[in-house]
């Protein structure tokens, strides 16, 4: 029998990328999605396929999937601070009633679950790199605590879920990601600098520029979450490219990359924003024999040409308005 995955937040930027993985490793793939930050265009050419299904869902009520379930992702969440900062209450909601939902699901049909946490339960770290046994450093009542709260709780959820149920649980804590599909303004520092350069805008950094992220290319994201999914191991996992740079000298490779000659411009920086992001990616080596093999540079050619493929109103759109 054809195995079948469900996959949350399935037409968002991550969850359309697994939703083409398991296509080509062989499942049978049901996509789910609210659609209030994903977009069905990211997976358009798998509805005619019989071995695709979408369900337009919000998870934070009750999930009903007929049929067998081997293996749930669950990637339903605004990630981005554009998102969570205009949705703060739907945030919580599917870090906290969508993930017990989806671990509920998964005792019901007796499916391993992969729940997408982040970098972003370390906070603005103390720690650095950050390992998994850092706690972290989190205001919970400032405005990313939303969104890092909801992403703490959700941890929390699925190991309760793990050990007093005995669910199969895998945990992902992902740092920042690009690549293709990504939505070109949706406030975060790599989308939003190729698209100031394309439409000949100064490149705006908040501070001074010497905070720092660490970028990792989709590919090598997903392949990462594909063997957690198959280990043993039911502890977080950091996954990440833990090449570090600062978003000053990220800003000027974007415009060395795209040959203009914008301006950088410094703005405040925001509340709680993390000074450093790099994962130490120790445990993924040793227990998922896993790193990173694209190049910033590599990845971010390929990105850049997608964002300059996209129709030019693509770059003009702001971002989306969400129902309160």
């Amino acid at each position: 029998m054809k195995k079948r995955i469900l996959i949350t937040g399935a037409a968002g930027f991550l969850g359309s990328h697994l939703c083409y993985r398991f296509i080509k490793e062989g499942y049978h793939v049901i996509g789910m999605d609210n659609l209030i930050t994903g977009d069905l265009k990211n997976i358009e050419s798998l509805f005619a396929l019989e071995q695709f299904e979408f369900y337009h869902h919000d998870i934070s009520k009750f999930i009903h999937v007929p049929g067998h379930i081997d293996y749930i992702l669950h990637f339903a969440s605004p990630a981005s601070p554009i998102d969570y900062l205009k949705i703060p209450i739907q945030t919580l909601k599917v870090g906290s009633l969508g993930t017990h939902n989806c671990l509920g699901l998964a005792k019901a049909k007796g499916a391993r679950i992969l729940v997408a946490s982040t970098s972003e339960v370390y906070g603005d770290p103390l720690v650095h790199p950050q390992t998994e046994d850092y706690w972290g450093n989190v205001n919970p009542v400032g405005p990313r605590g939303v969104y890092d709260e909801a992403k703490r709780f959700q941890e929390a959820i699925t190991m309760a879920y793990h050990t007093f149920h005995g669910v199969e649980t895998r945990i992902v804590r992902i740092f920042n990601t690009y690549g293709p599909r990504m939505r070109l303004n949706d406030g975060r520092a790599l989308p939003a600098f190729i698209g100031q350069a394309l439409r000949g805008e100064d490149l705006t950094v908040f501070g001074d520029g010497s905070q720092t992220r660490s970028f990792c290319y989709v590919d090598d994201l997903i392949e990462g979450i594909y063997r957690l999914l198959y280990s043993d191991y039911a502890q977080p996992v950091n996954i990440g490219n833990p090449d570090e740079i600062s978003l000053r000298d990220f800003a000027e490779e974007i415009i060395k990359l795209t040959g203009t000659h914008q301006k950088i411009v410094y703005k405040p920086l925001p509340t709680d924003d993390p000074k450093q992001r790099q994962p130490d990616i120790s445990r993924a080596k040793k227990i998922l024999e896993w790193e990173p093999k694209v190049s910033r540079a590599e990845g971010l050619k390929i990105t850049y040409n997608y964002f300059k493929s996209l129709p030019k109103e693509e770059l003009y759109k702001l971002p989306k308005e969400f129902k309160k």
